[in-house]
Protein backbone atom coordinates (compact mmCIF):
# COMPACT_ATOMS: atom_id res chain seq x y z
CA UNK A 1 0.00 0.00 0.00
CA UNK A 2 1.59 3.39 -0.75
CA UNK A 3 1.18 6.17 1.79
CA UNK A 4 -0.99 8.94 1.88
CA UNK A 5 -0.72 11.85 -0.49
CA UNK A 6 1.44 9.67 -2.89
CA UNK A 7 0.42 9.27 -6.75
CA UNK A 8 0.88 6.65 -8.64
CA UNK A 9 2.19 7.09 -12.65
CA UNK A 10 -1.01 7.76 -14.10
CA UNK A 11 -2.86 11.01 -14.27
CA UNK A 12 -6.81 10.09 -12.63
CA UNK A 13 -9.20 12.56 -13.78
CA UNK A 14 -12.99 13.24 -13.71
CA UNK A 15 -13.58 11.19 -16.88
CA UNK A 16 -10.99 8.87 -16.41
CA UNK A 17 -7.09 8.20 -17.00
CA UNK A 18 -5.79 10.51 -19.49
CA UNK A 19 -3.38 8.61 -22.43
CA UNK A 20 -1.18 9.64 -24.91
CA UNK A 21 -4.12 8.52 -27.09
CA UNK A 22 -7.00 10.30 -25.70
CA UNK A 23 -4.75 13.37 -25.86
CA UNK A 24 -4.09 12.40 -29.61
CA UNK A 25 -7.63 11.91 -30.39
CA UNK A 26 -8.60 15.24 -28.43
CA UNK A 27 -5.46 17.34 -30.49
CA UNK A 28 -6.71 15.65 -33.94
CA UNK A 29 -10.64 16.73 -32.96
CA UNK A 30 -9.37 20.40 -32.16
CA UNK A 31 -7.87 20.05 -35.32
CA UNK A 32 -10.62 18.92 -37.41
CA UNK A 33 -13.04 21.45 -35.88
CA UNK A 34 -10.86 24.23 -36.72
CA UNK A 35 -10.72 23.11 -40.50
CA UNK A 36 -14.01 22.88 -41.25
CA UNK A 37 -15.18 26.21 -39.16
CA UNK A 38 -11.72 27.78 -41.60
CA UNK A 39 -14.19 26.34 -44.61
CA UNK A 40 -17.19 28.77 -44.70
CA UNK A 41 -17.58 29.07 -48.88
CA UNK A 42 -20.85 27.49 -50.18
CA UNK A 43 -20.18 24.58 -52.35
CA UNK A 44 -22.68 22.11 -54.17
CA UNK A 45 -23.12 18.84 -52.79
CA UNK A 46 -25.03 15.44 -54.67
CA UNK A 47 -25.67 13.19 -52.38
CA UNK A 48 -27.13 10.04 -54.80
CA UNK A 49 -29.93 12.38 -56.76
CA UNK A 50 -30.37 14.96 -55.33
CA UNK A 51 -27.47 18.21 -55.54
CA UNK A 52 -27.85 21.52 -52.68
CA UNK A 53 -26.26 24.32 -52.50
CA UNK A 54 -24.92 24.78 -48.78
CA UNK A 55 -21.55 26.37 -46.50
CA UNK A 56 -18.92 23.39 -47.11
CA UNK A 57 -18.73 23.97 -42.96
CA UNK A 58 -22.04 22.53 -42.73
CA UNK A 59 -21.03 19.57 -44.94
CA UNK A 60 -17.91 18.88 -43.92
CA UNK A 61 -19.21 19.01 -39.90
CA UNK A 62 -22.25 16.57 -40.79
CA UNK A 63 -19.31 14.09 -41.91
CA UNK A 64 -17.57 14.82 -38.76
CA UNK A 65 -20.41 13.91 -36.74
CA UNK A 66 -21.20 10.39 -38.91
CA UNK A 67 -17.86 9.63 -37.93
CA UNK A 68 -17.68 9.86 -34.54
CA UNK A 69 -21.14 8.12 -34.28
CA UNK A 70 -19.54 5.53 -36.34
CA UNK A 71 -16.28 5.41 -33.93
CA UNK A 72 -18.62 5.12 -30.95
CA UNK A 73 -20.75 2.12 -32.27
CA UNK A 74 -17.92 0.26 -33.04
CA UNK A 75 -16.28 1.16 -29.72
CA UNK A 76 -19.00 0.11 -27.93
CA UNK A 77 -19.67 -3.17 -29.76
CA UNK A 78 -16.25 -3.98 -28.97
CA UNK A 79 -16.51 -4.10 -25.01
Amino acid sequence: MSPKGETSSTQRTAGGVVTPGRIAVLVLAILALVFIFENTRHVKIRLLIPEVTMPLYLALLAVFVVGLCCGYFLRRRNR
